[in-house]
């Protein structure tokens, strides 16, 4: 068969699954050929393939008007899932979502990764996704891929870590990284997946700065309906703007970061304590984590503003910290808007529907987007 009339004929099927997969409600062969404006036998036909596939079924029927009742169609969400896993300097976090990135299990296992090789840490994640599997009964014969997200930048040809402070790495190539793994496997910038996860999950197209809040700090921004990626794919290092000049020392080597104000770093592993107790300390009114806390949300709402000030777009706060942050919003939304020359409430921010789970979310979420575009 001509190879340009089987790209046509796969990307009619593709596009009959996307219109499926992304129409909320009830929905029809009638449905789906109004949407589209393909036939019904080329709806019919494209559909039995996708029910041959196991990705598309039947879902009960429309009331009836008179005459035959129109049946229902739906994807189906477990017909195959992508696992993400979240590194930081102090563990993995691992979670196996389904095709509408449905949670399906979630892990995470404290290990100490700072200073150690990519190929340290991707024995060791290895060994952890097979454990992860096993714990929750998941089918590998489902299995799309594992992206791996690393909180540190790439060359431009992705075959090496440029830059990943946190975990004192450069230069190391990528490939240590998939080594132990025995699934299509990759790497990515965890704010950036984040980001995406977060996109995702609002099911609106609207431009959107992403601020991750984790051990390090990132971000990503989407215009247009597309992520801006920048010249050499590293836009959006929020975290090594420099709020303070001649201020805290950074883990990149400058002084001042916003990174260096408000990460999780500073909160917890340089106190010695975990997230969950410094704010548990927090709200019994510690004098020095009060004192502390106003510092990092001083400085967070001086970062956000800058934000605002280049991108003047909505502004959604995410990661680990992101959880925490629900009873300071109020205050935090004070003091960006009083960083804010054109004035106004703030309004403009807002929390991640994950929160803390947007990064191995959103890294699972890669091989779905490369799922979808390959049906």
């Amino acid at each position: 068969m001509d190879s340009a009339l089987t790209e046509r004929r796969r990307q009619t099927r593709s596009n009959i699954y996307r219109c499926l997969y992304e129409t909320s409600g009830f929905c029809t062969r009638q449905t789906l050929a109004l949407a589209l404006g393909y036939s019904l036998p080329t709806i019919y036909q494209n559909l039995s393939e996708l029910v041959d596939m196991g990705l598309v079924r039947y879902s009960g029927e429309a009331q009836s008007t008179g005459g035959r009742r129109a049946a229902g169609l739906e994807i189906i969400p477990d017909a195959r899932m992508a696992v993400g896993i979240s590194v930081t300097a102090d563990g993995l976090r691992i979670a196996a979502a389904d095709l509408k990135l449905h949670e399906l299990a979630q892990s995470s296992v404290k290990m100490d990764f700072f200073g150690r090789s990519l190929q340290y840490i991707g024995r060791a994640a290895a060994e952890q996704l097979e454990l992860f599997l096993d714990r929750a009964g998941l089918d590998r014969s489902r299995m799309l891929g594992v992206c791996i997200a690393l909180p540190g930048i790439f060359t431009p040809d992705r075959s090496r870590v440029l830059f990943a402070p946190t975990l004192q790495l450069s230069g190391e190539p990528l490939d240590d990284l998939y080594k132990s793994i025995p699934y299509p496997c990759c790497a990515a910038n965890d704010a950036t997946r984040s980001g995406h996860a977060e996109w995702f999950a609002r099911g609106a197209k609207v431009d959107m700065a992403y601020l991750s809040l984790e051990s390090g700090i990132g971000g990503s921004v989407f215009i247009g309906g597309a992520p801006y990626l920048g010249s050499n794919h590293r836009s959006c290092e929020f975290g090594h703007m420099c709020i303070v000049p001649g201020g805290l020392p950074c883990s990149c080597g400058k002084q001042g970061c916003l990174e260096s104000y408000c990460s999780l770093d500073r909160i917890s592993r340089k106190l010695g304590l975990t997230p969950a107790q410094f704010f548990d300390a927090l709200e019994r009114h510690n004098p020095e984590y009060g004192l502390l806390w106003s510092d990092v949300l001083q400085h967070l709402a001086i970062g956000i503003a800058n934000i605002r000030m280049a991108f003047d777009c909505d502004i959604v706060l995410g990661g680990q910290l992101s959880q925490y942050l629900p009873p300071y919003m109020n205050l935090l939304r004070e003091i960006v808007a009083a960083n804010d020359p054109f004035g106004g409430n703030a309004s403009f921010l807002s929390l991640s529907v994950l929160g803390g789970r947007s990064v191995p979310l959103g890294a699972a979420l890669y091989y779905i987007n490369e799922f979808l575009d390959s049906i």
